[in-house]
């Protein structure tokens, strides 16, 4: 059975990944360098990591296998985890994978260049109600994918 991986802290949809994971019966890792809420439920845990540089990314990477998934936006963690063979799907429901991985690394390094060159940008917006059905939507693709890869 493929399980979970939420990159939890700064992740907006932990709830629904939770509705995903309850319905298939699917483990789920909260992996977050702080302890926050969780629901009681034995096949979600969570797991507190160090507060170091990429601690969480580290951990999971490290477990993360062929046919999981990982929810997260950081971009450099998703290329571990797609070498690994698992499914990513970022907090607002665009899958990562290894046709576009590579454009994602390359637009982020060329982002942080103009953040350094002084062209701090805006950001994302805040996660809306819309942008949730639309992740809760993709999830479920990427589960069932990888479901159907087992």
């Amino acid at each position: 059975m493929p399980a979970i991986y939420i990159d939890a802290d700064a992740c907006p949809v932990r709830a629904e990944v939770y509705r995903v994971a309850k319905r298939h019966g699917l483990m789920t890792w909260v992996v977050a360098n702080q302890w926050m809420d969780m629901p009681n439920d034995p096949m979600i845990r969570l797991e507190v990591v160090d507060h170091g540089f990429d601690a969480a990314d580290n951990w999971i990477a490290e477990r993360v296998g062929a046919g999981d998934v990982v929810v997260s936006d950081d971009i450099p963690l998703a290329a571990r985890c797609i070498t690994a063979g698992a499914k990513v799907i970022t907090n607002r429901g665009d899958e990562r994978d290894e046709n576009n991985i590579g454009e994602a690394l390359s637009m982020r390094e060329l982002l942080q260049y103009a953040r350094e060159s002084g062209d701090g940008g805006r950001g994302q917006k805040p996660i809306d109600e819309r942008d949730r059905r639309w992740f809760l939507q993709r999830l479920e693709v990427v589960v069932q994918a990888a479901l159907g890869s087992e």
